[in-house]
């Protein structure tokens, strides 16, 4: 293998900036282009760069959305039961308060 053009430091400065400014809407658009630009590399192996960064980053195995709402949705339960109860028992103990006869 033939050593890299650019430093590793570099590739991976540039790569981050780009695949970041790719996950922002607003700075989207034209993003490897801007970022090739400002550090001196050029668009298309930058390109290449941030698609085999971007395909790192997926899941390897495909997500089940089903069972995950259905996860969610129970948590989500859960978590209203436990804020019921927690408001139950902060009114009994601010009337508990209220009601015990001053000293």
């Amino acid at each position: 293998m033939a050593p890299s053009k650019y430093p590793q430091e570099l590739r991976d400065r540039a790569t981050r900036l780009a695949v970041e400014a790719r996950h922002d809407p607003a700075t989207r658009s034209g993003a490897i282009a801007r970022v090739a630009e400002q550090t001196g590399i050029g668009k298309e192996t930058l390109r290449n760069w941030v698609r085999k960064a971007e395909d790192a980053d997926l899941p390897v195995e495909p997500v089940d959305t089903e069972a995950r709402i259905r996860q969610l949705e129970a948590e989500n339960r859960e978590l209203r039961r436990s804020n019921e109860i927690l408001r139950s028992a902060t009114a009994f103990f601010a009337k508990a308060e209220f009601d015990r006869p001053q000293r």
